[in-house]
């Protein structure tokens, strides 16, 4: 009989944790070790009760002890705040650290359960686009995989399975062109959230939602795909893919193109990472090739997307820029759900708080945060 592998989650109760504990529940051969959510304490407890975590972890000491009180009759401990996170990811049985946390909080966790020894699945883009240079060589001494759930990154990391990582020629990232591709800059303008949170293909959470309108979340994904796969970024390049049936794809040096096709499911890509290398039945739709008729394809429309284009500036100045870019983009998407800024606005906030910034070139986790900090006091001192 198969053993049963142990996970710990970090942001349980999103898109990604949750679709997690749909794999989970579908295979029956998963224990989950740890659970960690941010407020939905509600959810976080359904989950406590359904998956029987050990421990879980909430970010407020209030919201904690809320759960405490609702938890009062499981067998469960309850911690809070950064500590909870770390002990959750230092776990002695847990193998993997899914990493489904939104926002550069995830940074020190993650950084801990590599130590610790943990494979990490890793959903939380922030890490790796703002401390990829602490994190890579990190996981390499450690011995630890990072396995990437992203859609992307896992079509990239499949299309590269059993090739030789130095006959890469060029990484092909493929993006849908979010709920407004085609239009141009003067329709943006009163463009509501709405609006920009109707994606065609994907259920992801809000923020993420957004970055996708905006192009930044494939700008993002860009900056991961460097450090995860050691490219250069003049070999990653962006296709547009509007039915999202082609995840991403590998050139090599011979001209052959390796790509990962398949409905747009984030289990598969998780399920990916949980098993690596075993595949397992997933349920769900199939491609039928009749049906779909035929693929598209066209070039990301950089002017009117400025995501994109910035994405690749901060990557190419490196250092602690790319956490400005991270780090404005958060607060200037919150604005806008908060409807305090326009649609447009967020591209401002992200090219001033580029603009403003003097690069730190080898950036320690402490400077990454402090970075992080000064953009905040930045954007609200002046939006």
């Amino acid at each position: 009989m198969d053993t049963l592998k142990t996970i710990a989650i970090l942001g349980s109760t999103g898109s990604i944790g949750t679709q997690t504990l749909e794999v989970v529940r579908a295979n029956g051969d998963i224990k989950v070790a740890a659970l960690a959510a941010g407020h939905n304490i509600r959810k976080l407890e359904e989950q406590i009760r359904e998956f029987g975590p050990r421990i879980a972890a909430v970010w407020s000491e209030e919201d904690a002890s809320k759960l405490r009180a609702s938890t009062a009759d499981v067998e469960v401990k309850i911690v809070s705040g950064m500590e909870g996170l770390i002990e959750i990811s230092v776990l002695p049985e847990t193998e993997i650290l899914v990493t489904a946390i939104v926002g550069m909080i995830g940074i020190v966790p993650t950084i801990e359960a590599i130590k610790a020894g943990k494979d990490i699945a890793l959903a939380n883009k922030e890490t790796l686009v703002t401390a990829g240079h602490i994190i890579m060589p990190l996981a390499k001494r450690c011995d630890v995989r990072i396995l990437p759930v992203d859609s992307e990154h896992s079509a990239i990391f499949q299309s590269l399975n059993g090739e030789n990582p130095d006959q890469i020629a060029k990484i092909l990232l493929t993006a849908s062109g979010g709920p407004f591709r085609g239009k141009k800059r003067d329709e943006l303008g009163h463009i509501q959230v709405e609006d920009a949170l109707k994606h065609p293909n994907w259920s992801m959470g809000r923020k993420i939602t957004i970055d996708s309108a905006t192009l930044v979340n494939k700008g993002l994904e860009v900056m991961e795909a460097k450090w995860l796969f050691g490219v250069d970024l003049d070999r990653i390049q962006v296709v547009v893919q509007p039915q999202s049936v082609i995840h991403s794809m590998v050139e090599y040096v011979d001209g052959a193109i390796i790509a990962q096709l398949g409905t747009p499911d984030m289990k598969l890509p998780i399920q990916y990472a949980l098993y690596y290398p075993e595949r397992r039945f997933l349920s769900g739709d199939r491609l039928d090739f009749a049906k779909l008729g035929s693929l598209t394809f066209e070039d990301p429309d950089v002017d009117t997307f400025l995501g994109l284009k910035y994405a690749f500036q901060a990557s190419g100045t490196g250092g602690s820029m790319p956490t400005v870019f991270n780090a404005s983009n958060e607060r200037a998407v919150a604005k806008f759900l908060d409807r305090k800024i326009r649609f447009l606005e967020i591209y401002d906030i992200i090219a001033y708080c580029m603009e403003m910034h003097t690069v730190l070139d080898n950036p320690t986790v402490e400077q990454i945060l402090e970075t992080e900090q000064s953009v905040y006091e930045m954007i609200e001192s002046r939006w």
